[in-house]
């Protein structure tokens, strides 16, 4: 499975592209800019995506998926519960001083349950609520990997003081879903350096006690 992530924008997002060798097929988490960078991946690889999945509609997160939408025609996935968030891009341009950017058009609720194929990986959507009301993380037991949105960070969690943030609910979520887990999981965070799930029960001072 190829697998690269790339931080983009002002925020330094983890966008991340996975694509099947075989089939030459591909699924992008969290297009959040620099659409460019990430169709060069594509190009590189001579991949098509198949599915654009949204972690959460917080804009450093999904301001490239209606052009990357439209560059591949593939159908964006995001929760149903963060649609006010996205109906919202331009007062969070405001917030954090972007231009403009467009509104994507959502074709599929990620609801918890749904599972997306990529070769012989199925990419499960977990409904882990808290720092979005929408916010989701992919689980890849096939690449013991997962995908965490701003859900869980290296030795932090995501934050809650924003519009739809919940404090109580994020560390349920880590709790109940992600610390369910295989302790040797991969966690791709949002932003920032990878970790594993033993890592963060042992050293994050955020989840002491969970």
């Amino acid at each position: 499975m190829i697998h690269e992530i790339l931080p983009v924008g002002l925020l330094q997002c983890n966008c991340s592209i996975f694509g099947d060798e075989n089939s030459r097929e591909a699924i992008v988490i969290d297009p959040g800019d620099e659409v460019q960078d990430i169709m060069a991946i594509l190009d590189k690889h001579q991949l098509k995506v198949k599915a654009i999945v949204i972690t959460h509609a917080h804009i450093d997160h999904v301001a490239g998926a209606h052009k990357l939408r439209a560059l591949t025609g593939a159908p964006v996935y995001m929760n149903e519960k963060d649609h006010d968030l996205l109906n919202a891009l331009d007062a969070q341009a405001r917030w954090l001083g972007m231009p403009h950017v467009d509104k994507t058009e959502v074709d599929a609720n990620a609801a918890d349950g749904l599972v997306l194929q990529l070769g012989g990986a199925d990419f499960q959507i977990m409904h882990t609520p808290g720092h979005t009301q929408g916010s989701l993380s992919i689980w890849i037991p096939q690449q013991s990997k997962l995908i965490a949105g701003d859900t869980l960070f290296r030795d932090s969690i995501g934050r809650t003081d924003l519009p739809g943030g919940d404090g109580r609910q994020i560390l349920s979520s880590i709790k109940t879903r992600l610390f369910e887990l295989p302790n040797e999981t991969v966690v791709i965070p949002g932003h920032g350096g990878n970790t594993t799930i033993g890592r963060e029960k042992d050293r994050n001072p955020f989840l002491r006690g969970l």
